[in-house]
């Protein structure tokens, strides 16, 4: 992701106004490889700025999806994550358990779909996501079912 300082020259070339909330934003951005829901980044910048609003958290995040700043990603954890990585093609890991969400870069060749099977669409991209369970969360998945069901 671009630096707080070129995101804000590009907010203004866009003609955006470019608020200290904003700015904050952006650098709660830089350089995070957890894929943030907008509930996160919220919390990180309402602790210097109590008077943010989530709906201007949400308004940045799409302006910069937008602007193609950043990857909206619905991964089925239950809220939209944004991934600010979008210099590289890459796929995604996901846990199941804590919804913990990691990049994944590998090539996987050329991923395609046989014309017969692509039921009228015209494929552009292709993306491979993962899931199962983080470093964190495989200890909980020891125990055996049915001692999770009645112990």
């Amino acid at each position: 992701m671009r630096s707080p300082e070129e995101l804000s020259a590009l907010f203004r070339a866009q003609g955006l106004k470019v608020t200290p909330q904003r700015q904050r934003i952006f650098r709660v951005l830089h350089g995070n490889e957890r894929h943030p829901t907008a509930e996160a980044v919220y919390d990180a910048v309402v602790l210097d700025m109590p008077t943010i609003s989530l709906k201007t958290v949400y308004q940045t995040l799409n302006d910069l999806a937008e602007m193609g700043e950043l990857t909206q990603l619905d991964l089925g954890t239950g809220a939209s994550r944004f991934d600010p990585n979008v210099e590289h093609a890459h796929h995604h890991l996901v846990c199941d358990r804590c919804g913990k969400v990691r990049d994944l870069h590998l090539d996987f060749g050329a991923l395609s779909i046989p014309p017969e099977a692509r039921q009228g669409f015209a494929v552009g991209s292709a993306e491979v996501l993962f899931r199962g369970h983080c470093a964190d969360c495989i200890p909980l998945n020891t125990n055996p079912p049915d001692k999770e069901r009645h112990g």
